[in-house]
């Protein structure tokens, strides 16, 4: 499985923010509602921070321990999953609520109650949050280079079925 790459969350974001910020024009030219994300939304960001941040720390104490018992690695695999689906979640929503609240402070001085504004920065804050604990919690999944295991030890199954192309690179086997 390859990294994220922090350059594609960058596009991702700014072409979201963009989408955000004509949403927010054209809902504000037609008299709708805002499209923001209920306050709602930030506790479900918040559980999915939680639960991707208790997983990799899951992982890290495994990968930084000398045990003999072995993680599962579905456990592992689908906690590197969720950490790039947190990371780029994050990006969408941070460039989404971005590009509104851009919008929203053109308006600041019009608008008698601020409470979308705030919303909206709230949920771009809530956006950073998801990226920087699925950025941090992906390199809690990478397997540190050990001397001798890259051509593979005699007697240790899975070892060296892939020679790593570099340092910090993600597990795989080959089967």
């Amino acid at each position: 499985m390859k990294p994220v790459n922090p350059f594609l969350l960058i596009v991702v974001g700014l072409i979201l923010a963009i989408a955000g910020w004509f949403a927010a024009v054209m809902t504000t030219r037609y008299g709708l509602a805002t499209p923001v994300l209920p306050q709602t939304g930030l506790v479900t960001m918040g559980v999915i921070v939680a639960l991707t941040l208790i997983l990799g720390i899951r992982v890290l104490r495994w990968r930084n321990a000398k045990k003999k018992k072995m993680l599962n690695p579905i456990l592992a695999a689908w906690t590197l999953v969720l950490a790039q689906a947190c990371a780029y979640t994050g990006s969408v929503l941070l460039g989404w609520h971005a590009g509104i609240f851009l919008d929203l402070l053109r308006l600041w001085n019009l608008r008698s109650d601020q409470g979308i504004t705030w919303l909206a920065l709230s949920m771009a804050g809530g956006g950073l949050a998801m990226i920087i604990v699925g950025l941090v919690v992906e390199r809690f999944c990478r397997i540190p280079p050990e001397d001798g295991d890259a051509d593979g030890a005699p007697g240790m199954p899975g070892r060296g079925a892939r020679k790593p192309k570099g340092e910090g690179e993600y597990a795989y086997r080959g089967d």
